[in-house]
């Protein structure tokens, strides 16, 4: 088959990881021919992604002129250029419910929630996805794929060894920037502790965040790079809000680490509390302190976290045989009827001209307020109020008769 995957960019981010490895296997292990399409121009290098320069990549203009057998968005972006694309069918690989990563009210969560009901063929990643996308779209078939792990990379040890002496060696992983990953919490609940730990904040962008509570501070690191973190680890502190299938805690696993992490989406795909990992409540550092100090004192529970999610780690498929499942998905997608389909260019078009104007009007309103902020400052001066009244008398009048055309341009 001749596929595309529509990307935004190629810039450091798990999604962007994923989709890139799929296309790998896809091409180097099922014979497909496999295209990276790019939707805006790149002002910044690629990452350097495991196997992207054995990929096609190019941009949208050149795309055009080009047949597919299957386009695939990935993001709810990219399906704004979907259609722009000529291709047999037209599908969405969905990481996640993407209108939650917005503020109620912005347009992109509107526009994010519109493009789940697209008339496409759906992959996803997870159960909870695709859970509620047969809710909603009960007359399309969603197709589940779970996301693979390197297992060269992070290669499981054999055995563990108990540790009984060292400080809690604790890693939060994340954007600090990103209001859902949670790094704020992560590092506030850390603050909280009582007993020895060793933390160490992996980001690749250095955030408005409390830095100086972590004992350390990399990144952003290659894969194997993070394999040899999370080796050297006990916990990886996860408290997001919003995730599709998250895998840092699940890439700690398999060398070892076992994990705290909020009831956050994703989550039940591997976790499973007291079992190989410890489930705490949303918007409680202090609790969550409570339960760090918990495996800092008792490493008999820590050891046994520890070893169950090695457990659960072997049971995980690789990327080979998650790529395995997404060429049959593909396939499968293939060989169905076409979806009805007229129209939805001409729609996403039109949503795309409403994003941009939507965003125009917010950062003129921005703008405004930017502007108006110090105006109030000065009318909150002392004796302002008087002078501001004295305007209106006629000799005023009069005097700042001169300026009105100097007024009138610059409001104008």
């Amino acid at each position: 088959m001749k596929l595309a995957f529509l990307l935004n960019d190629l810039q450091l981010s798990g999604g962007v990881g994923v989709a890139v490895r799929h296309a790998r296997e896809l091409a180097s292990r099922h014979g497909h021919d496999v295209t990276l399409v790019l939707t805006h121009e790149q002002e910044l290098a690629p990452w350097q992604f495991d196997g992207l320069a054995h990929l096609r990549v190019e941009g949208l203009a050149e795309a055009r002129a080009e047949r597919f057998d299957v386009a695939i968005s990935t993001w709810w972006e990219t399906a704004f250029s979907l259609f722009e694309l000529q291709a047999d069918r037209y599908a969405a690989f969905v990481q996640s419910l993407e209108d939650r990563f917005y503020s109620p009210g912005t347009p992109e969560r509107s526009l994010a929630a519109v493009t789940q009901g697209l008339p496409v063929a759906v992959v996803t990643e997870a159960r909870w996805i695709a859970d509620t996308l047969a809710q909603l779209r009960p007359e399309t078939p969603c197709r589940f794929v779970r996301n693979g792990i390197d297992k060269k990379v992070f290669a499981s040890p054999e055995r563990l060894e108990a540790r009984r002496d060292e400080p809690l060696r604790i890693v939060v992983e994340g954007n600090p920037d990103v209001w859902f990953k949670g790094v704020h919490e992560s590092l506030a609940a850390v603050d909280h502790m009582t007993e020895p730990h060793h933390l160490t904040l992996v980001t690749g962008t250095r955030g408005h965040c409390r830095e100086e509570i972590a004992d350390e501070v990399v990144g952003p690191l290659t894969q194997p790079e993070m394999a040899r973190l999370y080796a050297d680890s006990d916990v990886v502190l996860k408290l997001s809000r919003v995730e599709g299938m998250y895998g840092p805690p699940l890439e700690g696993f398999h060398m070892g680490a076992t994990c705290v992490t909020t009831p956050v989406t994703g989550h039940e795909e591997y976790v499973e509390h007291g079992w190989n990992a410890l489930v705490v409540d949303w918007d409680d550092p202090r609790g969550t302190a409570r339960q760090l100090d918990l495996l800092a004192r008792d490493r008999r529970l820590l050891h046994f976290l520890r070893s169950n999610a090695l457990a659960t780690a072997r049971g995980w498929p690789s990327w080979e045989q998650a790529g395995t499942f997404m060429a049959a998905a593909l396939t499968a997608i293939q060989r169905a009827p076409a979806p009805a389909a007229a129209g939805a260019r001409q729609l996403m078009a039109d949503a795309r001209v409403e994003l941009e104007l939507h965003r125009g009007h917010i950062h003129e309103r921005n703008e405004l307020r930017r502007f108006a902020r110090p105006v109030q400052r000065l009318k909150r001066l002392p004796g302002m109020e008087r002078l501001l009244r004295a305007r209106h008398k006629p000799l005023v009048r009069r005097l700042l008769r001169p300026l009105r055309p100097l007024k009138r341009r610059l409001l104008g």
